[in-house]
């Protein structure tokens, strides 16, 4: 958590910036696009069906959802929910390893 005791969320700028960092011989520019280019290339694989796999973080699904009926929880009064995609994280053994502080070292992670 952060001072104000909210909890911090990492942004898209955020990310910008710190790739620049990581790579200071790319222009800021450069480095925006190249992160930008990272999230589109996940979007559009999502988009046609296919999972993303980043090893040691996890795996993004589509997952289809069935139509179905739902209730209002206010009123009771019932609605059809339409089919829908959705995208599910899995995250891998490593990454909830370190999220919990644990040593990830120790977990073999498969190699693709």
């Amino acid at each position: 958590m952060g001072a104000n005791g909210r909890t911090r969320t990492l942004t898209r700028k955020d990310l910008r910036r710190k790739v620049h960092e990581k790579l200071p011989n790319m222009t800021r520019e450069q480095s925006n696009e190249l992160t930008d280019e990272v999230f589109d290339l996940m979007i559009e694989s999502l988009a046609n069906g296919e999972q993303v796999k980043l090893r040691e973080f996890g795996v993004f699904k589509v997952h289809n959802k069935k139509q179905r009926v739902g209730r209002n929880p206010m009123t009771g009064v019932e609605a059809i929910i339409t089919a829908r995609r959705s995208v599910k994280f899995v995250p891998s053994p490593v990454l909830v390893a370190k999220v919990n502080g644990e040593d990830a070292n120790i977990l073999e992670e498969d190699p693709d």
